[in-house]
């Protein structure tokens, strides 16, 4: 990551930014509030927010985070995007606002950094907080049949693996069965640019 002027700047946020949104305003056209988990610089809020006017964006973050992701809501205000809430997955507390329970979470190359308790962790919580038609959006690099669908998402597991061996790419069918453990199925599989997917989730009722 660099810095560009005060704000953090990470190059990737502005490379897939178009292809996320052509998922995200089908899968958002009915939600109303969306949390996104691991806003990281604030790039991805700015963007997204104003293009989809009919749903508040509410960012969440570690609180040592949330001055990067103001000074982007401060360069590029929009009237449906909110200040980070803080959210810590392995606190496992759910983040509550005065606009009301979230129908839509979105979060974005986080499922690879953390380590695989804090993806149980995530999708617990998608159980226990989503009511029934929510929708749950992820973005990231996945593994299908234990294989990597790139040679560079290889050299990056790598590299992950090398700086915390507890993260990597995780594979596509782990994910699938733990989000359907948790009442989330499966509706829809895009391919995104540079190897990376976006799986769309919505919550069903728990038999």
């Amino acid at each position: 990551m660099m810095l560009h002027m005060t704000r953090p700047f990470a190059p990737a946020c502005e490379n897939n930014q178009a292809p996320i949104f052509d998922v995200l305003q089908h899968a958002f056209a009915h939600s109303t509030h969306v949390l996104e988990i691991g806003s990281g610089t604030g790039q991805h809020s700015v963007y997204f927010a104003p293009r989809l006017p009919h749903l508040v964006w509410q960012t969440s973050e570690l609180p040592a985070l949330h001055d990067g992701i103001a000074a982007w809501l401060a360069e590029f205000p929009s009237p449906n995007l909110r200040l980070p809430v803080a959210l810590d997955l392995s606190s496992g507390n759910w983040p509550e606002t005065a606009e009301g329970a979230f129908d839509a979470v979105f979060t974005s190359n986080t499922l690879h950094i953390v380590n695989w308790a804090l993806v149980q962790r995530l999708f617990e919580m998608l159980g226990l907080h989503l009511a029934q038609g929510a929708v749950f959006a992820v973005y990231g690099p996945f593994n299908y049949g234990g294989t990597f669908t790139s040679e560079s998402n290889r050299n990056f597991d790598a590299w992950l693996k090398a700086r915390d061996a507890d993260s990597g790419i995780r594979d596509f069918e782990a994910v699938h069965a733990l989000a359907a453990q948790h009442g989330l199925q499966l509706v829809g599989d895009h391919e995104m640019p540079a190897n990376n997917r976006c799986l769309v989730f919505q919550k069903i009722s728990v038999k």
